[in-house]
């Protein structure tokens, strides 16, 4: 088992192959891989909080199609400009918005929840981040999500579609995982996008 430190530094959340490149339209982007166009479900002025943004480019086009306020997340410094959203450099494992009580109307993580440890505390932390009716969308492999039965979604009232791998929740919300976290596996080998990916290990809570 990794902690967060150990498994940010291995090769498999090194991996850049997943969502670096990934535009806002088109074969390759955000519109095909989550089912809707992101722009479609803000008005102008909400905001959007994109995790494990890559090289932010999916925000960067939004920034040229309205006035919206736009922020991504990634542990690596390889964006694609510095002009539009504003886009930082952090790990999830600890990052919070600034201020602490800042909420966004969607938050997207494409392809990200992959490479995270504790999945389930990052959707924790995702839920209070949401505005009133704002939404979470991001692809989730439960196959990567260790719990001592099989983790069911929708029994933490969360939307799953297993065909796109895709979580989703409305929110802000306050999720009861009745689980802690263990630690991370990186030798998990690929999951269903052929990438490999970190199984993240959880037991019951001990006062269960």
């Amino acid at each position: 088992m990794l902690d967060d430190s150990r498994l940010e530094e291995s090769s498999v959340v090194a991996n850049n192959a997943m969502n670096r490149e990934r535009g806002l339209d088109g074969v390759n982007s955000y519109t095909r891989e989550l089912g809707f166009h992101p722009l479609k479900t803000l008005a102008l002025g909400q905001a959007w909080l994109d995790l494990c943004c890559g090289s932010g480019r999916a925000l960067i086009e939004a920034s040229r199609q309205g006035t919206y306020t736009l922020v991504g997340v990634d542990l690596v410094d390889h964006f694609a400009s510095a002009e539009g959203p504003t886009l930082i450099t952090a790990s999830l494992s600890a990052w919070q918005p600034t201020p602490p009580t800042r909420a966004f109307d969607l938050i997207t993580c494409v392809h990200g929840l992959h490479y995270i440890g504790d999945k389930l505390g990052l959707l924790t932390r995702i839920a209070s981040w949401l505005a009133p009716g704002g939404l979470f969308a991001g692809h989730l492999d439960l196959a990567n999500v260790k719990t001592p039965k099989p983790f069911r979604p929708s029994r933490f009232g969360l939307e799953y579609d297993a065909r796109r791998h895709l979580v989703k929740m409305r929110g802000p919300r306050r999720l009861g995982f009745p689980f802690q976290y263990v630690g991370a596996d990186a030798s998990a080998g690929p999951n269903y996008t052929g990438q490999p990916a970190v199984d993240s290990h959880y037991k019951a809570q001990s006062s269960l």
